[in-house]
Protein backbone atom coordinates (compact mmCIF):
# COMPACT_ATOMS: atom_id res chain seq x y z
CA UNK A 1 0.00 0.00 0.00
CA UNK A 2 1.28 3.76 -0.57
CA UNK A 3 3.13 5.64 1.80
CA UNK A 4 2.45 9.46 1.65
CA UNK A 5 4.10 12.07 3.73
CA UNK A 6 3.22 13.50 7.52
CA UNK A 7 2.88 16.61 8.95
CA UNK A 8 3.81 18.45 11.67
CA UNK A 9 -0.02 18.45 12.40
CA UNK A 10 -0.58 14.79 12.08
CA UNK A 11 2.90 14.28 14.36
CA UNK A 12 0.76 16.59 17.21
CA UNK A 13 -1.88 14.62 16.59
CA UNK A 14 -0.22 11.34 17.34
CA UNK A 15 2.05 12.78 20.32
CA UNK A 16 -1.56 13.77 21.96
CA UNK A 17 -3.09 10.03 21.79
CA UNK A 18 0.42 9.17 23.16
CA UNK A 19 0.24 10.84 26.18
CA UNK A 20 -3.57 10.21 26.70
CA UNK A 21 -3.33 6.27 26.00
CA UNK A 22 0.45 6.07 27.78
CA UNK A 23 3.33 4.56 26.52
CA UNK A 24 2.81 1.16 26.62
CA UNK A 25 -0.55 1.34 25.78
CA UNK A 26 -0.26 3.28 22.66
CA UNK A 27 2.84 0.80 21.53
CA UNK A 28 0.84 -2.24 22.30
CA UNK A 29 -2.88 -0.68 20.19
CA UNK A 30 -0.24 0.08 17.31
CA UNK A 31 1.86 -3.09 17.30
CA UNK A 32 4.94 -1.21 18.21
CA UNK A 33 8.48 -1.69 20.30
CA UNK A 34 10.10 0.31 22.54
CA UNK A 35 12.32 2.40 20.62
CA UNK A 36 15.71 1.15 20.38
CA UNK A 37 17.35 3.57 18.24
CA UNK A 38 15.88 7.07 17.96
CA UNK A 39 13.43 9.19 19.94
CA UNK A 40 11.23 11.71 18.94
CA UNK A 41 11.83 14.99 21.96
CA UNK A 42 9.15 17.12 22.08
CA UNK A 43 8.25 19.77 25.33
CA UNK A 44 10.54 18.11 27.57
CA UNK A 45 9.53 15.06 26.73
CA UNK A 46 10.62 11.99 24.67
CA UNK A 47 8.84 9.77 22.63
CA UNK A 48 9.66 6.60 20.45
CA UNK A 49 9.67 8.09 17.05
CA UNK A 50 9.19 5.13 14.83
CA UNK A 51 5.53 4.33 16.27
CA UNK A 52 5.27 7.97 16.01
CA UNK A 53 5.92 8.54 12.54
CA UNK A 54 3.46 5.30 11.92
CA UNK A 55 0.75 6.03 13.78
CA UNK A 56 1.19 10.30 12.03
CA UNK A 57 0.61 8.62 8.52
CA UNK A 58 -3.14 7.56 10.03
CA UNK A 59 -3.68 11.34 10.64
CA UNK A 60 -2.75 12.66 7.34
CA UNK A 61 -2.85 9.65 4.89
CA UNK A 62 -5.70 7.96 6.81
CA UNK A 63 -3.92 4.94 7.76
CA UNK A 64 -1.50 3.73 10.72
CA UNK A 65 2.20 2.21 8.82
CA UNK A 66 2.75 -1.25 10.26
CA UNK A 67 6.05 -1.64 12.10
CA UNK A 68 7.25 -3.47 9.19
CA UNK A 69 6.26 -1.26 6.44
CA UNK A 70 9.66 1.70 8.16
CA UNK A 71 12.49 1.70 9.99
CA UNK A 72 13.26 3.62 13.31
CA UNK A 73 16.81 4.74 12.21
CA UNK A 74 17.64 7.79 10.48
CA UNK A 75 17.14 7.10 7.45
CA UNK A 76 13.48 6.33 7.97
CA UNK A 77 11.11 7.51 10.61
CA UNK A 78 13.89 9.87 12.83
CA UNK A 79 14.44 11.59 9.05
CA UNK A 80 10.84 11.94 8.29
CA UNK A 81 10.53 13.62 12.09
CA UNK A 82 13.86 15.71 11.52
CA UNK A 83 12.95 16.80 8.57
CA UNK A 84 9.73 18.16 10.37
CA UNK A 85 11.80 20.27 12.59
CA UNK A 86 11.88 18.22 15.42
CA UNK A 87 14.50 17.45 17.89
CA UNK A 88 15.56 13.40 17.52
CA UNK A 89 17.95 12.19 20.25
CA UNK A 90 19.37 8.68 20.14
CA UNK A 91 17.94 6.34 23.03
CA UNK A 92 21.35 4.80 23.68
CA UNK A 93 24.95 6.85 23.91
CA UNK A 94 27.07 6.78 20.93
CA UNK A 95 30.60 4.81 21.42
CA UNK A 96 33.19 5.98 22.96
CA UNK A 97 35.73 7.96 20.52
CA UNK A 98 39.93 7.76 21.05
CA UNK A 99 39.39 11.04 22.24
CA UNK A 100 37.32 10.32 25.31
CA UNK A 101 38.94 6.63 25.86
CA UNK A 102 42.59 8.92 26.19
CA UNK A 103 40.89 10.38 28.80
CA UNK A 104 39.80 7.67 31.06
CA UNK A 105 42.61 5.73 30.32
CA UNK A 106 45.17 8.68 31.55
CA UNK A 107 42.49 8.91 34.84
CA UNK A 108 42.94 4.98 34.81
CA UNK A 109 46.36 4.66 34.61
CA UNK A 110 46.60 7.92 37.56
CA UNK A 111 44.40 5.63 39.84
CA UNK A 112 46.81 2.40 39.60
CA UNK A 113 45.00 1.28 36.62
CA UNK A 114 42.51 -0.26 39.44
CA UNK A 115 38.38 0.57 38.78
CA UNK A 116 36.93 3.90 39.68
CA UNK A 117 33.41 4.36 41.55
CA UNK A 118 30.94 6.49 40.19
CA UNK A 119 31.09 8.85 42.89
CA UNK A 120 34.86 9.30 43.19
CA UNK A 121 34.62 13.17 42.53
CA UNK A 122 37.45 12.24 39.54
CA UNK A 123 34.93 10.67 37.74
CA UNK A 124 32.27 13.33 38.54
CA UNK A 125 34.78 15.24 37.04
CA UNK A 126 35.77 13.73 33.92
CA UNK A 127 32.33 12.99 33.37
CA UNK A 128 31.43 16.82 33.23
CA UNK A 129 34.75 17.48 31.01
CA UNK A 130 33.15 14.56 28.36
CA UNK A 131 29.85 15.95 28.30
CA UNK A 132 31.70 19.18 27.26
CA UNK A 133 33.59 17.88 24.44
CA UNK A 134 32.69 18.85 20.85
CA UNK A 135 32.48 15.47 19.16
CA UNK A 136 29.31 14.27 19.34
CA UNK A 137 26.25 16.06 18.23
CA UNK A 138 23.33 16.73 20.68
CA UNK A 139 20.49 14.71 18.83
CA UNK A 140 23.15 11.81 20.29
CA UNK A 141 23.05 12.45 23.11
CA UNK A 142 20.61 11.24 25.52
CA UNK A 143 19.87 11.56 29.31
CA UNK A 144 22.53 9.25 30.75
CA UNK A 145 25.30 10.55 28.05
CA UNK A 146 28.79 10.20 29.58
CA UNK A 147 27.39 10.23 33.33
CA UNK A 148 29.82 9.05 36.22
CA UNK A 149 27.69 5.56 36.01
CA UNK A 150 29.00 5.28 32.14
CA UNK A 151 32.50 7.13 32.82
CA UNK A 152 33.05 4.43 36.18
CA UNK A 153 32.26 1.71 33.44
CA UNK A 154 34.64 2.54 31.03
CA UNK A 155 37.14 2.64 33.48
CA UNK A 156 36.23 -0.97 34.69
CA UNK A 157 36.60 -2.05 30.93
CA UNK A 158 40.03 -0.30 30.35
CA UNK A 159 41.28 -2.23 33.41
CA UNK A 160 40.11 -5.24 32.41
CA UNK A 161 42.26 -4.96 29.82
CA UNK A 162 45.29 -4.43 31.67
CA UNK A 163 47.96 -7.36 31.55
CA UNK A 164 47.95 -7.30 34.93
CA UNK A 165 44.09 -7.99 35.78
CA UNK A 166 43.44 -11.47 36.70
CA UNK A 167 39.67 -11.15 37.16
CA UNK A 168 36.80 -11.88 34.37
CA UNK A 169 37.08 -9.61 31.83
CA UNK A 170 33.89 -6.98 30.65
CA UNK A 171 32.94 -6.68 27.33
CA UNK A 172 35.41 -3.45 26.12
CA UNK A 173 36.02 -2.88 22.65
CA UNK A 174 39.46 -3.32 20.91
CA UNK A 175 39.85 0.65 20.55
CA UNK A 176 39.94 0.24 24.72
CA UNK A 177 42.71 -2.04 24.39
CA UNK A 178 44.97 0.15 21.85
CA UNK A 179 44.46 3.21 23.83
CA UNK A 180 45.72 1.30 26.82
CA UNK A 181 48.90 -0.22 25.20
CA UNK A 182 50.04 3.69 24.04
CA UNK A 183 49.59 4.61 27.36
CA UNK A 184 51.62 1.22 28.66
CA UNK A 185 54.29 1.60 25.88
CA UNK A 186 54.44 6.00 25.99
CA UNK A 187 53.09 6.40 29.42
CA UNK A 188 54.69 9.93 29.50
CA UNK A 189 53.24 11.13 26.40
CA UNK A 190 50.22 9.68 26.62
CA UNK A 191 49.78 11.82 29.45
CA UNK A 192 50.72 14.65 27.59
CA UNK A 193 48.21 13.89 25.19
CA UNK A 194 45.28 13.80 27.90
CA UNK A 195 46.48 16.91 29.55
CA UNK A 196 46.68 18.84 26.16
CA UNK A 197 43.40 17.71 25.42
CA UNK A 198 41.76 18.75 28.63
CA UNK A 199 43.63 22.22 27.98
CA UNK A 200 41.42 21.97 24.83
CA UNK A 201 38.28 22.02 26.52
CA UNK A 202 38.68 23.89 29.37
CA UNK A 203 39.49 26.88 27.66
CA UNK A 204 37.03 26.18 24.71
CA UNK A 205 39.88 25.93 22.34
CA UNK A 206 38.12 22.69 20.29
CA UNK A 207 34.70 24.44 20.67
CA UNK A 208 34.55 25.82 16.93
CA UNK A 209 35.03 22.02 15.59
CA UNK A 210 31.63 21.17 13.91
CA UNK A 211 29.98 18.27 16.38
CA UNK A 212 29.85 15.20 14.30
CA UNK A 213 32.99 15.66 12.43
CA UNK A 214 34.46 12.98 11.52
CA UNK A 215 38.03 12.33 11.02
CA UNK A 216 39.29 13.44 7.59
CA UNK A 217 39.86 10.69 5.46
CA UNK A 218 43.39 9.42 5.55
CA UNK A 219 44.67 11.17 8.48
CA UNK A 220 45.26 9.41 11.48
CA UNK A 221 46.40 10.05 15.04
CA UNK A 222 46.70 8.39 18.05
CA UNK A 223 46.39 11.16 20.31
CA UNK A 224 42.57 11.42 18.90
CA UNK A 225 40.77 14.32 16.49
CA UNK A 226 40.68 16.55 18.72
CA UNK A 227 44.25 17.64 18.77
CA UNK A 228 44.40 16.53 15.14
CA UNK A 229 42.39 18.79 14.16
CA UNK A 230 44.23 21.68 15.60
CA UNK A 231 47.29 20.09 14.24
CA UNK A 232 45.54 20.74 10.97
CA UNK A 233 44.14 23.87 11.33
CA UNK A 234 47.70 25.08 11.70
CA UNK A 235 48.61 23.25 9.10
CA UNK A 236 45.55 25.25 6.81
CA UNK A 237 46.82 28.89 8.20
CA UNK A 238 47.08 30.47 4.59
CA UNK A 239 49.34 33.57 6.82
CA UNK A 240 51.77 31.38 8.02
CA UNK A 241 51.90 29.34 4.65
CA UNK A 242 52.70 32.34 2.75
CA UNK A 243 55.18 33.65 5.54
CA UNK A 244 57.12 30.18 5.34
CA UNK A 245 57.09 30.44 1.46
CA UNK A 246 58.66 33.97 1.33
CA UNK A 247 61.37 32.72 4.16
CA UNK A 248 62.42 29.88 1.47
CA UNK A 249 62.57 32.39 -1.56
CA UNK A 250 64.52 34.82 0.22
CA UNK A 251 66.97 32.25 0.92
CA UNK A 252 66.85 31.53 -2.46
CA UNK A 253 65.90 28.16 -2.27
CA UNK A 254 63.37 26.39 -4.93
CA UNK A 255 59.71 25.28 -3.46
CA UNK A 256 60.22 21.93 -3.69
CA UNK A 257 58.87 18.95 -1.17
CA UNK A 258 61.08 18.44 1.26
CA UNK A 259 60.75 14.55 1.21
CA UNK A 260 60.37 13.60 -2.68
CA UNK A 261 62.04 16.40 -4.21
CA UNK A 262 58.24 17.15 -6.93
CA UNK A 263 58.91 20.52 -8.25
CA UNK A 264 55.09 22.06 -8.70
CA UNK A 265 56.38 24.87 -11.49
CA UNK A 266 58.51 22.56 -13.56
CA UNK A 267 55.77 20.16 -13.61
CA UNK A 268 53.21 22.22 -14.21
CA UNK A 269 54.55 25.14 -15.38
CA UNK A 270 53.19 29.37 -14.13
CA UNK A 271 49.75 27.12 -12.68
CA UNK A 272 52.51 25.66 -10.38
CA UNK A 273 54.67 28.50 -9.49
CA UNK A 274 54.69 29.52 -5.83
CA UNK A 275 52.37 26.29 -4.92
CA UNK A 276 53.24 23.78 -2.38
CA UNK A 277 51.75 22.56 1.04
CA UNK A 278 52.60 23.08 4.58
CA UNK A 279 53.35 20.27 7.09
CA UNK A 280 52.87 21.16 10.91
CA UNK A 281 56.18 18.78 11.96
CA UNK A 282 55.99 19.21 15.52
CA UNK A 283 54.11 16.16 17.04
CA UNK A 284 50.95 16.62 18.33
CA UNK A 285 51.93 15.27 22.06
CA UNK A 286 54.29 18.26 21.77
CA UNK A 287 52.69 21.13 20.68
CA UNK A 288 51.44 23.60 22.60
CA UNK A 289 49.31 26.76 22.72
CA UNK A 290 51.94 28.81 21.82
CA UNK A 291 52.42 30.40 18.41
CA UNK A 292 54.06 28.36 15.32
CA UNK A 293 57.44 29.18 14.68
CA UNK A 294 58.51 29.26 10.52
CA UNK A 295 60.84 26.51 11.74
CA UNK A 296 57.97 24.16 12.67
CA UNK A 297 56.74 23.89 9.45
CA UNK A 298 57.61 22.14 6.36
CA UNK A 299 57.35 22.57 2.70
CA UNK A 300 56.06 19.48 1.13
CA UNK A 301 53.58 18.31 -1.90
CA UNK A 302 50.54 16.95 -1.30
CA UNK A 303 51.48 13.47 -1.91
CA UNK A 304 53.88 13.12 0.56
CA UNK A 305 51.67 15.06 2.90
CA UNK A 306 49.07 12.49 2.74
CA UNK A 307 51.75 9.71 3.12
CA UNK A 308 52.92 10.95 6.55
CA UNK A 309 49.54 11.60 7.96
CA UNK A 310 48.40 8.23 6.53
CA UNK A 311 49.15 6.54 9.76
CA UNK A 312 50.66 6.87 12.98
CA UNK A 313 53.36 7.41 13.97
CA UNK A 314 54.10 9.75 11.64
CA UNK A 315 57.68 10.09 10.13
CA UNK A 316 59.21 13.53 9.48
CA UNK A 317 59.69 14.94 6.05
CA UNK A 318 63.31 13.18 6.34
CA UNK A 319 62.72 9.94 7.53
CA UNK A 320 59.99 9.71 4.58
CA UNK A 321 62.83 11.06 1.97
CA UNK A 322 64.81 8.34 3.52
CA UNK A 323 62.32 5.52 2.92
CA UNK A 324 61.56 6.74 -0.85
CA UNK A 325 65.49 6.98 -1.23
CA UNK A 326 65.34 3.31 0.38
CA UNK A 327 62.41 1.93 -1.81
CA UNK A 328 64.34 3.55 -4.64
CA UNK A 329 67.18 1.51 -4.02
CA UNK A 330 66.14 -1.29 -3.91
CA UNK A 331 64.07 -1.39 -7.25
CA UNK A 332 67.23 -0.91 -8.38
CA UNK A 333 68.85 -3.84 -7.15
CA UNK A 334 65.80 -5.79 -7.98
CA UNK A 335 66.15 -4.38 -11.87
CA UNK A 336 69.69 -5.12 -11.79
CA UNK A 337 68.91 -8.92 -10.11
CA UNK A 338 66.53 -9.73 -13.26
CA UNK A 339 69.17 -8.57 -15.81
CA UNK A 340 72.11 -10.49 -15.08
CA UNK A 341 69.94 -14.27 -15.74
CA UNK A 342 69.33 -12.82 -19.04
CA UNK A 343 72.55 -11.36 -19.90
CA UNK A 344 74.52 -14.23 -18.83
CA UNK A 345 71.77 -16.47 -21.08
CA UNK A 346 72.41 -13.57 -23.68
CA UNK A 347 75.88 -14.31 -23.74
CA UNK A 348 75.86 -18.03 -23.24
CA UNK A 349 73.77 -17.94 -26.91
CA UNK A 350 76.46 -16.14 -28.68
CA UNK A 351 79.30 -17.99 -27.69
CA UNK A 352 80.64 -20.45 -30.47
Amino acid sequence: MRKGAISRDGVLKAVAEYDDLGRERFLSKYGYKPATGYLLVHEGRTYDSKAIAGVAHKFDQGRVLRPDELSGGRSHAARWLARLGYVIRSSRSPDWTRDEIILACDLAMANGWKRLEFNDPRVIDLSELLQTMPIHPEELRNELFRNPNGVARKTVDITCQHPDYRGKPTNGNMLDAEVMNDFLTRPAEMAEVARRIRHGLTTGEFQDLPPGADEEEGFSAPEGRLLLSRHRRRERNKGLRKKKIDAVQRQGRQLVCEACGFDFERVYGERGRGYIECHHVVPLHEAGEGRTKLSDLALICANCHRMIHRRAPWPTPAELRASIEQKHANDRRAAAAMTRPRRAADEQMLSP
